[in-house]
């Protein structure tokens, strides 16, 4: 089923609309993007533009986003195989980066591949700082009980960096691998989309902070870094905690408030009366 959509950039004058759903061939799961252009509501005219990425019936990651650099970046997860996110011959496990009609640029890390970062087991949200441009992104940790369960992160993505799953997660020390910014440690959070709210209909105290939708933790997650990098965290502040449920995703919308999507008919919520719903998030009062 469809995991990720993207709006190109120029939509309002090629109309082209990126999907990235998983699909079955025989007895294997596997995921593909697909470039369709639209046409009076429609998709029409599908152009297939990666496929066979592995997929399975979970960690499938499934984010596709736009940067400020004008380049489709696609979160992949490990497809429930977890050597694949160390194998940077695999797409599974990874952070990808293609130009808008699926070639790949020039300046990846790995000559000729999509791949951008690896070492991820589930990453789901991705949004640039909107000072330094960083790439920042949300994973999923490991199921199960603790003490080797949870760890959900928040990273900043560099290029051709390993992010270390399955050998280490959360913050590991570990001169290998690039720790999260932010972890949960033994609470689950489930982080999913996220944003940076650039707008000004909003408080000063949501101004400029990272925001993050939580499945599992069903609140959202207010960040606020540390300048002038903006590369380590001041303090962090759940929202909402139980109010609506699960929260899939967070978007700043055109008119300057924030948009959360709530998912509690997935199958691993308990669906409210109105279920799923589009929260805008305004001042009080």
């Amino acid at each position: 089923g469809l995991l990720g959509l993207a709006l190109d950039p120029n939509f309002a004058e090629n109309g082209f609309v990126y999907v990235y759903f998983t699909y079955r061939e025989g007895d294997r799961l596997w995921n593909r993007i697909v470039r369709l252009t639209e046409r009076e509501g429609r998709g029409s005219d599908p152009i297939t533009l990666l496929d066979r990425i592995p997929g399975s019936v979970i960690h499938n990651g499934g984010r596709i986003k736009f940067g400020p650099d004008g380049k489709l970046y696609i979160t992949t997860g490990d497809a429930n195989r977890q050597s694949l996110a160390q194998d940077v011959m695999s797409l599974a496990g990874k952070i990808l980066r293609l130009n808008p009609d699926g070639s790949i640029p020039a300046d990846n890390p790995f000559p000729g591949s999509p791949v951008w970062s690896y070492g991820h087991r589930n990453p789901q949200g991705l949004a640039w700082h909107p000072t330094t441009g960083a790439l920042f992104s949300t994973e999923h940790g490991p199921s199960g009980l603790p003490p080797t369960c949870c760890h959900d992160e928040v990273n900043v993505i560099e290029p051709g960096r390993n992010y270390g799953w399955p050998y280490v997660f959360g913050i590991a020390r570990d001169p290998r691998f690039v720790d999260p910014l932010l972890e949960s440690g033994l609470d689950t959070w489930a982080p999913s989309g996220a944003t940076f709210y650039s707008g000004d209909r909003l408080p000063e105290e949501w101004r400029g902070r990272f925001f993050f939708a939580a499945l599992r933790g069903q609140h959202l997650q207010r960040v606020t870094l540390r300048a002038p990098d903006f590369r380590s965290v001041e303090q962090a502040e759940k929202l909402f905690v139980g109010d609506f449920g699960r929260l899939r995703d967070v978007v700043q919308g055109p008119d300057g408030f924030l948009y959360v999507a709530t998912s509690n008919r997935d199958g691993r919520g308990l669906p409210r009366a109105g279920d799923d719903r589009l929260l805008r998030i305004v001042p009080a009062q």
